[in-house]
């Protein structure tokens, strides 16, 4: 019998999403289609702006070379990154991640989730994590609802950007740093912090654990 894992990893392998795969959309006020990748969407909002990628780089802090790739669909950016391009950008992160559509309410199934890694390819779940939209449908969200999967990582980076971000251990066991402070966390526990203060999670023991994370990126 194939084990679950196997399973799993073939899944993310294959998975197409709103953020890293276009696909066809009819055009917006803004000329920027509601389901193109990630980076066309990144790309034509900073083209709309007339900014050069230095310029944006400078922007946001994000290495130049890094936001070609983010731009070219090699590599997708970590959440936090995403909240400093919306704001760079004066879009928002939720419309970067999927614009949606204006509906009072939006629904989607546990087997509708799309994943998306923090770098894509192969080698994508070595840098910490991949996350599933659970709201890639509703427009002008303000909050960020995610299912996030950690996983046994090489290296984590701290992050700092506006906003707020509570996250609610589902499965395994995971570790947050705020600022200097650590916190140990196990199935039940949540967490609320401020994301300005430099911050990290990963999951500790070897071995996977999910969570249900909520950002808000602030106004």
């Amino acid at each position: 019998m194939e084990k679950k894992e196997e399973r799993r990893k073939r899944k993310y392998e294959r998975a197409e999403d709103y953020i890293t795969h276009p696909v066809q959309a009819k055009s917006t006020k803004t000329g920027l289609k509601e389901k193109e990748s990630l980076g066309d969407r990144i790309r034509k909002a900073r083209e709309v702006h007339n900014l050069s990628i230095p310029q944006l780089s400078n922007r946001t802090g994000i290495d130049a070379d890094i936001l070609k790739r983010i731009e070219a669909n090699k590599v997708a950016p970590p959440l936090g990154e995403l909240v400093k391009l919306g704001k760079a950008l004066e879009t928002g992160m939720s419309f970067l991640i999927s614009p949606g559509t204006d509906k009072p309410m939006t629904v989607v199934r546990a087997d509708q989730r799309k994943q998306t890694s923090r770098h894509l390819g192969k080698k994508g779940e070595r840098y910490g994590y991949f996350y599933e939209s659970l709201a890639p449908e509703k427009a002008n969200r303000m909050m960020e609802p995610f299912m996030v999967t950690l996983t046994p990582a090489e290296e984590v980076q701290p992050s700092t950007h506006d906003g707020q971000e509570f996250l609610f251990v589902l499965e395994g066991k995971m570790m947050a740093q705020v600022g200097g402070r650590k916190e140990y966390l196990e199935p039940g526990d949540a967490i609320y912090y401020d994301s300005s203060e430099p911050h990290f999670v990963k999951c500790i023991g070897g071995k996977e654990a999910r969570l249900l994370a909520v950002l808000y990126a602030g106004k």
